[in-house]
């Protein structure tokens, strides 16, 4: 064997042992990941999430899978000629389009997902908030302009069927949920995904929520500079203060605020454009993302935060 061959495997054993302490810290732990942005759309990206959380999976981790689906909702929209109109990012849905953000999310984008986890080895199982009435919620209400408007069926979630999640979770399963919620009268509402992620890490008292976004991360100058790998949630209410967390980000922050002040362990906006995102920020020192946490408590002495 070649030495540049030798130093190869041996570079690889390294990055083995780095992981080593975060699989003993996390092993048995739940870990949240929201699945969107790009990495839904591009083949390759696709595998390499789902080879990921399959991973997870065999490590000893209890991972949950929430999707998003808004481009896809769009495009049948569209070929059914239903213009999408949407109200502070939240889309508007009528009855007729609620019958196809179901049959999208529910019958399509999450059977796609759970597919694939199953190509991968893993165990898959295909949920939504209707079922066992996992994802309680009322109707959103919403203002513009100072005016209350009608979202339709859009809903506020009021509860977590935690107890279904943690038994699927906790067997030899991973747990897919599309963000569709029931009514107390038994309607469907259709969620934002970044809320349902939310609210089920909060629930199931995830060690970890992961977003998978189209961005790096939050960065040092707005959109320029170089990423921030480790903030906490007071240095996050400063560069907001100071305008260096702006537009879609502030949302984006606030969700992993919000969930770490009600127990999450910590949480991580990470861009999904890169092949094994989730593997190099959960495994390595510095991670490739941002992460967020209430106070810099670190998981071992090597951490890099």
């Amino acid at each position: 064997m070649q030495f540049s061959e030798m130093d190869t495997l041996i570079k690889k054993a390294e990055i083995l042992i780095e992981a080593l302490p975060y699989i003993q810290k996390l092993y048995g732990k739940t870990v949240v990941v929201k699945y969107g942005g790009n990495a839904m759309i591009n083949e390759t990206l696709k595998n390499s999430v789902m080879e990921d959380i399959t991973l997870l999976k065999f490590i000893g981790m209890n991972p949950i899978v929430v999707h998003g689906g808004g481009p896809e909702i769009t495009k049948t929209l569209e070929k059914f000629e239903i213009q999408s109109q949407f109200v502070n990012g939240l889309r508007v849905t009528d009855p007729a389009t609620m019958e196809i953000a179901q049959m999208v999310l529910v019958g399509k984008t999450n059977k796609e997902i759970v597919s694939l986890l199953n190509e991968k080895g893993g165990k898959a199982i295909g949920l939504c908030g209707i079922d066992g009435r996992l994802i309680e919620c009322t109707k959103r209400r919403a203002f513009s302009d100072g005016r209350e408007v009608d979202l339709g069926q859009v809903g506020e979630i009021t509860r977590i069927n935690s107890s279904l999640l943690t038994l699927v979770a906790r067997d030899e399963y991973i747990p897919v949920v599309a963000p569709i919620g029931i009514g107390p009268n038994g309607e469907s509402f259709n969620i934002n995904a970044d809320d349902v992620a939310g609210e089920i890490a909060v629930a199931v008292k995830a060690e970890k929520l992961i977003f998978l976004t189209d961005v790096e991360g939050v960065k040092s100058q707005g959109k320029q500079g170089e990423v921030l790998s480790a903030l906490t949630i007071k240095e996050v209410h400063d560069l907001i203060d100071r305008k260096i967390i702006v537009g879609g980000m502030i949302p984006k922050v606030q969700g992993c605020i919000d969930a770490l002040e009600k127990g999450v362990g910590r949480t991580h906006i990470i861009d999904g454009r890169i092949p094994h995102c989730i593997l190099l920020e959960i495994f390595t020192y510095k991670g490739i993302g941002t992460m967020i946490m209430k106070d810099r408590v670190l998981y071992h002495d090597r951490e890099k935060l």
